[in-house]
């Protein structure tokens, strides 16, 4: 069958967005053609720095034909539904089948198309596919409505070995290509992948990303070793610089000793943001190097010196701006910078960095204190963690906030265990990140990751759908691997409850100042002696009133709420990969009594376990069986059946049996709940699965005796509550 070959070449397409155009181009192309019945035997899309490719595989030469039935309005619809209805098949009213539909007779079209050549097909559909690609960014080309990242300057599609006509931008499709822009010359002409593949890389062009990517791996690898060095892995940057060059080349440069003496992430920083240089080690002792890796798009006369020179120079001048910025931020203390940041805006809505350091650090010392930590140096690492945003470095490199302040605390003579906690507490900022460990770090982590949770919960920005601009996903996702891993046991209800006040109180002082100082006279207010004190005093004693007392208990509820429905959501995500069911942190979390997250895990695992038995399997299939005569009865009573069951109305030796059971279980397995002994609660409830067989095997629940039925359905009531101090096993599914 015919094959297609497909590539839009233009100027240099930014590499960030290749892997995705090319997905975005294989998707719609060949949505496009299954949607007009060509189906085909395989397809592969490439992206590079100057060209997407598109190759599909075992097109057929025609649409097939197609005789296609629609069933349209009823023979008495109104006149438009049935107009409307013709103009969508195309027929008129004669050409229309009536037929007897079970509910009246219904007009049916039948429609035959005869299938069209491919080449007609691919010509009308694939401009249309060009126009809809999803560019992040695009730019217009003049005298023309069509949007294209870079200018574009060819369209090679071939099917079957023939051009197939079309124009899209201006650009009139054919069969000839460019090779690499300094290390070819002239036109190649294509007819089919393969040859389009082989010439290509005769003239300097490797197509797939993916062996682009196994070439600079290697070359830097083996570059590095010749040094006796090893490369630093930087997956990101390598995805990054196999979409700038079409040939790569690796060469080595080094650095000057005299910026040597900076911190390893300032240098590894800068030559990755600005230079996309790869750092190098030494192996022995795991310091980064004066060499670097980069990789050039340019096979050079001279063995590539004159390059490795000139990245060389202007590697020079980006450290050495880097360096000024280091040598001038330790000449001031992080502490001198603190009233700065009394300046600087956290959000619009949520009052200044001043007032989320202070919140940072009262709720760092609570922590520190539920965890055996130091509350005084947790308050002290809080206090200094955002000073760093204010220093010349992390204002040209902002990924490095928090790495920085622990070298500027460092050097103003601060305790380790605080210089620590003020680099870890912006961690994890990643699934594969690590996660802060000491006590001090981990407190000022999660006080950080809570207060922004609940400032932005507080205002209602909450994420919605795939819209979350203050990452609070990650922030929720990173403050429970925290607490999991280290096995922190603090019940996220009452660990949230009191903060929300803080957040109250600096949002509507941060509210009245901004207000004054939108006026005149509001600015001379605010210019008074012991003004903003006055404010904050005028504010902290209306949220102590009894009138604010009144609200104060609402708003809390709700926002703590959401924020432990928003938290089990994120529970959910972070255990899936270890392949924890979703409805069984349901079923434990929605009794209501559950937030210390390492106790919840705990129980849902002995549950997950306890299912997986065939006691497990069978006692659920028990309790849905009680539950929907329960859920039917109750309704149909209009009440609940919960109580003690009447030990005088137990007639059979079954329901005796099963009362005996269930009330021999509700102490123990409370008891064991209580303790923590969620296995121990799991083999409670594995004995029960014998009684509630032979209960639902001999017994009647809805007895014509109006006494004994209302006492059984009390006595799976009675089995429902039992196994409710476990779980709500109504959230469980299957």
């Amino acid at each position: 069958m015919p094959d297609l070959l497909l590539e839009l070449f233009s100027e240099e397409i930014p590499a960030r967005m290749q892997a995705q155009a090319a997905k975005d181009l294989e998707r719609l192309v060949v949505g496009a053609l299954s949607d007009r019945g060509l189906l085909f035997e395989g397809v592969k899309a490439f992206a590079g720095p100057r060209r997407l490719t598109l190759a599909i595989a075992g097109l057929p030469a025609r649409q097939p034909d197609v005789s296609e039935e629609i069933k349209g309005p009823k023979t008495d619809a109104p006149q438009a539904a049935l107009d409307g209805f013709l103009k969508k098949t195309g027929l008129t009213l004669d050409q229309l089948e009536k037929r007897d539909a079970g509910k009246g007779q219904v007009y049916f079209a039948r429609i035959e198309r005869v299938g069209r050549e491919t080449f007609e097909v691919l010509s009308e559909v694939l401009p249309d596919v060009f126009a809809k690609l999803p560019w992040p960014k695009s730019m217009r080309f003049p005298g023309s409505a069509v949007r294209w990242v870079r200018p574009l300057h060819g369209i090679v599609c071939t099917f079957d070995s023939e051009v197939v006509p079309f124009a899209f931008a201006g650009v009139q499709s054919g069969n000839t290509t460019l090779g690499h822009r300094f290390l070819s010359t002239g036109p190649i002409e294509v007819r089919r992948f393969d040859d389009y593949a082989e010439k290509l890389h005769k003239a300097h062009v490797v197509l797939d990303a993916e062996q682009r990517k196994a070439i600079i791996f290697e070359g830097v690898k083996q570059a590095a070793f010749v040094h006796g060095l090893e490369m630093i892995p930087d997956e990101g940057l390598l995805d990054e610089v196999a979409g700038l060059a079409e040939w790569p080349v690796v060469l080595i440069g080094a650095i000057e000793d005299a910026f040597m003496d900076m911190p390893p992430e300032i240098l590894q920083t800068s030559m990755r943001t600005h230079q996309k240089y790869f750092s190098l080690r030494d192996p022995k002792t795991g310091k980064m190097a004066n060499r670097f890796a980069l990789v050039a798009n340019m096979i050079a006369n001279d063995a590539g010196r004159e390059i490795v020179a000139g990245n060389e120079r202007v590697l020079r001048a980006r450290l050495s701006d880097a360096k000024f910025f280091w040598d001038q931020d330790r000449k001031r203390t992080l502490e001198s910078r603190i009233f700065e940041l009394e300046s600087v805006v956290f959000h619009a809505e949520l009052g200044w960095q001043s007032d989320r350091v202070g919140r940072i650090g009262w709720l760092a010392q609570d922590i520190a204190e539920r965890t055996d930590g130091n509350p005084r140096e947790a308050e002290r690492a809080a206090h200094l963690c955002k000073a760093d945003l204010l220093s010349g470095v992390v204002g040209e490199f902002p990924e490095l906030q928090g790495v920085m302040g622990r070298y500027y605390a460092l050097n103003d003579g601060e305790p380790t265990v605080v210089a620590d906690a003020i680099r870890d507490h912006y961690k994890p900022v990643g699934p594969t990140d690590d996660i802060p460990r000491s006590s001090i770090s981990i407190a000022v982590a999660l006080a950080d990751k809570f207060d922004m949770l609940l400032g932005f919960f507080f205002i209602g920005e909450k994420p919605s759908g795939s819209r979350d601009p203050f990452a609070l996903r990650r922030a929720a996702l990173g403050a429970i691997r925290i607490m999991l891993e280290n096995r922190i046991r603090i019940p996220l209800g009452d660990l949230l409850w009191k903060p929300i006040i803080h957040v109250d109180v600096d949002k509507r002082v941060y509210d009245e100042i901004r207000a004054l100082s939108q006026t005149e006279e509001g600015l001379r207010i605010l210019g008074m002696e012991g003004e903003i004190e006055r404010i904050q005093q005028k504010i902290e004693s209306y949220v102590n009133s009894d009138e604010y007392l009144d609200q104060r208990g609402e708003l809390q509820a709700k926002i703590i709420g959401e924020l432990l429905e928003f938290f089990a959501d994120r529970l959910k995500v972070a255990l899936r990969e270890k392949g924890t069911r979703h409805d069984l942190i349901d079923a434990v979390f929605s009794l209501g009594d559950e937030d210390d997250l390492v106790r919840l895990v705990t129980r849902v695992e002995a549950l997950q376990s306890f299912l997986k038995t065939d006691e497990g399997a069978n006692l659920l299939a028990g309790y849905k069986r009680a539950a929907n005569i329960l859920k039917a009865e109750e309704k149909k009573d209009k009440t609940t059946f919960d109580g003690e069951p009447d030990a005088s109305l137990l007639v059979l030796p079954e329901e005796k049996a099963l009362a005996d059971a269930l009330s021999s279980a509700l102490r123990s397995i409370a008891d064991d709940v209580a303790a923590e002994k969620f296995v121990e609660a799991m083999g409670v409830m594995a004995k029960l699965r014998a009684p509630v067989d032979a209960f639902f095997d001999k017994v009647t629940v809805n007895d014509k005796d109006a006494k004994l039925r209302e006492n059984r359905l009390r006595l799976l009531a009675r089995l429902r509550a039992t196994l409710h101090q476990v779980a709500d096993f109504s959230k469980i599914e299957g």
